[in-house]
């Protein structure tokens, strides 16, 4: 008898990969008062729009990994809801920050950011939550379903958009 054994599920950790991303913008956290990126980010949802720290590190690894999966997925139709849409907004105004995304997981490109003005409520919120998971991320599942039929989506007429 031969018994198989499947491979380990691979989770990707996004403190992780943001603090990875350091050595691209050290100016970012050197002299500023923050040990790393993902304090930074933290402190400034805090400063912004978050008002408690749980929540902030919630927000803003769910952010990163929807930017992830949208970058490594290339014309996949995604969307998130109000909440997880604070940690991606975050990411992209810091913009060395989010060019260094862009350089790392969108092959050099800039990934734009095009939202539609009406949200959809069409169920792909929740298909974006599946598609993280699959793509290696703990999904927060209560950050995605406080919006599942509320999405943000972005304009696919802009292209390399989401």
């Amino acid at each position: 008898m031969t018994i198989t054994a499947e491979a380990p599920t691979r989770t990707r950790d996004p403190r992780v990969i943001l603090n990875a991303l350091e050595e691209r913008v050290p100016h970012l956290v050197a002299d500023v008062g923050v040990n790393d990126l993902w304090e930074r980010e933290v402190q400034l949802l805090l400063r912004d729009s978050v008002a408690v720290r749980s929540l902030a590190d919630r927000i803003l690894g769910q952010g990163i990994a929807y930017l992830i999966t949208a970058m490594e997925s290339p014309g996949v139709d995604m969307g998130v809801g109000k909440t997880v849409d604070i940690g991606v907004h975050q990411l992209i105004l810091d913009t060395p920050l989010y060019f260094a995304f862009c350089d790392q997981y969108n092959g050099g490109k800039y990934k734009h950011h095009a939202p539609l003005i009406k949200r959809r409520c069409d169920g792909t919120v929740m298909r974006t939550a599946d598609l993280i998971s699959k793509n290696g991320f703990e999904v927060d599942t209560e950050l995605w379903a406080v919006d599942e039929s509320d999405c943000s989506p972005c304009d696919e007429k802009v292209p390399d958009s989401h």
